[in-house]
C-alpha cells in the first residue's frame, strides 16, 4: 500500500480509502437491508490489506453506516483513521453541532473521530449556517476536548469557493471533494490548496460507478489494463496533490482488486492521459447542449425531456449499455412517463427551450440509437 502525507494534519493515509456509502445489501421479506455481517468482513479485509482511512457519514446507508463502521474498527482502532461528517442539513441551531457529534460518537462506539467534516459544504451554507450559527467555535471546542482530532469539510460547489472558504477560515486541515476522469473541475483548487498544506481526499474516483464501464477505453488500452475502473483509479492516483481517494467497495473481491491497482505503483502516463482527453473531447462534441433548466417541461405527453437528454449524453460520453437499459425502462410498470416515440409533434418544448435544441429531431435520433 502507498501512503501519503495528509497535508498539515501530521498523519499519513493510504492512497486508497474505504468509502462506506455503498455497503452491500441483502433481501429479507422483499425488503433490501444492509448486510451487516458481510459489510464488516469487507471493511476489515481492507484494513488487513493496508487501508487505514475509512469515510462514512450520519445519513449513509439509512443511518446504518456509522454503526457498522464502529463494529468493523474493533481491533483496528489504533491503526485506522475514521472520517465522518456533521450533518449540516439537519443543523438548525448552534447546539445541534454537539448533539449530532455525541450521537455519532455513540454510533461509532469510539471516544474520538479523527476527521470530522462539515458535510456537503457550499458557499451558501458556509455563510448561512457555519458562520451564522458560530459552528466554527463549536468545532474548535470539540477539538480542544479531544472529541475530534482534525476539522475538515466535504465540498460540493464551484472550486473558487473551496479556495475562498479555506482562505476565510484557517481551522481546516483537510478537504473532501470530487475528482475523476469526467470531472476535473476541482483540479486547480486541489493543487493550490495542497500546496498550502491542506490534505486532499477525493470522492467518486470511478464516477459513482459510471467509469466502471467505458468499453471504448478498454478497447484502446486492452493490452495493458484489465478494467475501466483500473484506468479511472490510476488516473486519480497519478495526481500527486491527492492524499487519499475513496472507493465505495461492496465486496471483498473489489477491495482486493483495488488494492492490487494501488500496489502496482504504475499509474497512467501523461501520454495515456492525453489519448484519453482526446477521446473524451471527441465524444463531448456529440453531446446535446441541455442545461437541465426544465423550461421545456411539462410535456403534454409526459416525456421527461431533460432526463432523456442526460441519458443520451452519458451514453455518448461513457458508452455503457446501462443507459440504454434505463431508457427502455421509461414507462414500464408504474412509471407514468413516456418515451420519445409518444411525441405528438406539438413543438411546445422547442418554443420554450433557451438553448434552441431541435428536440423533436433529437427524439428520433435517440430512440433509434436506444431501441
Amino acid at each position: 500500500m502507498i501512503y501519503r502525507k495528509f497535508g498539515k494534519s501530521g498523519v499519513n493515509v493510504s492512497l486508497l480509502g474505504f468509502g462506506a456509502m455503498r455497503l452491500p445489501t441483502k433481501e429479507i421479506n422483499g425488503n433490501k437491508i444492509i448486510d451487516e455481517e458481510l459489510s464488516i468482513k469487507i471493511i476489515q479485509r481492507s484494513f488487513e490489506l493496508g487501508i487505514n482511512y475509512i469515510d462514512t457519514a450520519y445519513g449513509y446507508c439509512d443511518g446504518k453506516s456509522e454503526v457498522i463502521v464502529g463494529k468493523a474498527i474493533k481491533g483496528f482502532r489504533n491503526k485506522v483513521y475514521i472520517s465522518t461528517k456533521s450533518p449540516l442539513s439537519h443543523i438548525e441551531k448552534k447546539d445541534d453541532y454537539r448533539k449530532f457529534l455525541e450521537e455519532q460518537l455513540k454510533k461509532l462506539d469510539t471516544n474520538y473521530i479523527d476527521f470530522y467534516h462539515f458535510h456537503s459544504l457550499n458557499w451558501q451554507n458556509f455563510q448561512e449556517k457555519v458562520l451564522k450559527l458560530n459552528l466554527i467555535q463549536e468545532a474548535i471546542r470539540a477539538k480542544e476536548e479531544g472529541l475530534i482530532k482534525h476539522i475538515s469539510f466535504s465540498f460540493h460547489d464551484k472550486p473558487e469557493y473551496m479556495i475562498e472558504i479555506v482562505k476565510s477560515c484557517d481551522i481546516f486541515e483537510t478537504i473532501l471533494c470530487q475528482y475523476n476522469l469526467l470531472d476535473r473541475s476541482n483540479e486547480y483548487a486541489i493543487e493550490y490548496l495542497s500546496k498550502k498544506g491542506i490534505g486532499i481526499a477525493v470522492m467518486g474516483p470511478v464516477g459513482g460507478g459510471r467509469l466502471s464501464d467505458m468499453p471504448y477505453l478498454i478497447n484502446v488500452f486492452k493490452n495493458k489494463y484489465k478494467s475501466c475502473a483500473e484506468i479511472a483509479l490510476k488516473f486519480v492516483f497519478l495526481n500527486e496533490y491527492i492524499s487519499v481517494a475513496l472507493s465505495g467497495m461492496s465486496s471483498i473481491e473489489m477491495v482486493e482488486e483495488n488494492v492490487n491497482i494501488v500496489d502496482s505503483k504504475e499509474f497512467l502516463t501523461k501520454d495515456e492521459i492525453k489519448i484519453i482527453e482526446e477521446i473524451l473531447n471527441q465524444r463531448r462534441n456529440r453531446e446535446i447542449p441541455c442545461t437541465n433548466c426544465n423550461y421545456c417541461q411539462p410535456c403534454p405527453q409526459n416525456i421527461p425531456i431533460p432526463y432523456i437528454f442526460n441519458l443520451f449524453n452519458q451514453y455518448t460520453l461513457i458508452g455503457s449499455q446501462m443507459f440504454k437499459k434505463l431508457y427502455k425502462e421509461i414507462g414500464e410498470g408504474k412509471d407514468e412517463r413516456k418515451k420519445p416515440d409518444s411525441c405528438i409533434d406539438c413543438g411546445k418544448c422547442e418554443e420554450r427551450c433557451p438553448q434552441r435544441i431541435k428536440i423533436r429531431k433529437k427524439f428520433k435520433e435517440i430512440h433509434k440509437i436506444f431501441y
